[in-house]
């Protein structure tokens, strides 16, 4: 009897929806769609909500989990959390209040982690860079590369604490020559390059190749 592959939920905002990308739908369906070609490789989910932060992903992650179990006493044996960027942004104004402090936001970050790892593997993704010269986005809200950073400390830091895996995005896109070019006109969502560039950086993640046994180079 052939052994059910694992399955991976990957829950989070527009990034893991794939916004942006009209060539591969988005990083994780170009995950979704490689996996498919090679027998035996873990199932993805991808569920991502547009403008989710912390506080939605926390309210919703466990009956998205529970729910994709397809066979009885086999739930989804990891998940990958990517959120924070919606967290980070300033309401009305430049200098105004986030949605979530850094403190608050890596208080809430820790619980989360906390009850997933109880349930299931937990891995974990960083933030990706902003275009400032197109801000305010929607007329109202304000991201910044500081505060991007800044999130993403507190994210890599409560990785470290737990003992969970990170991926650091933040950082690695920030190196990239004209890193601008991956960025939609609207200042922070991904376009079709972006979404190419995180998905060459999570597929060759040593954690999620581990995890997943698939070798895509």
């Amino acid at each position: 009897m052939n052994k059910p592959p694992k399955k991976l939920i990957v829950i989070g905002d527009s990034s893991v929806y794939g916004w942006g990308d009209i060539q591969g739908g988005g990083w994780c369906e170009r995950l979704r769609r490689e996996w498919m070609r090679v027998e035996g490789a873990p199932i993805v989910y991808p569920l991502g909500i547009r403008g989710d932060g912390l506080e939605k992903v926390a309210k919703r992650w466990y009956q998205e989990w529970q729910c994709r179990g397809e066979l009885r006493r086999q739930l989804p044996c990891a998940l990958l959390l990517t959120i924070g960027i919606n967290d980070t942004a300033k309401i009305g104004r430049q200098d105004g209040r986030p949605q979530l402090s850094p403190e608050g936001f890596k208080f809430g970050l820790e619980r989360l982690l906390k009850e997933i790892k109880k349930e299931t593997t937990v891995m974990v993704m960083g933030l990706t860079a902003v275009n400032e010269k197109e801000m305010p986005f929607a007329d109202c809200l304000w991201y910044s590369n500081k505060a991007c950073a800044i999130y993403e400390r507190q994210i890599e830091e409560s990785c470290l604490e737990l003992d969970i895996p990170f991926l650091p995005i933040y950082e690695s896109i920030k190196k990239e020559p004209g890193w601008e070019k991956f960025i939609c006109s609207d200042g922070i969502h991904l376009n079709s390059l972006g979404h190419e560039w995180v998905f060459k950086r999570v597929s060759n993640w040593s954690s999620m190749r581990r995890w997943s046994d698939v070798n895509l180079s």
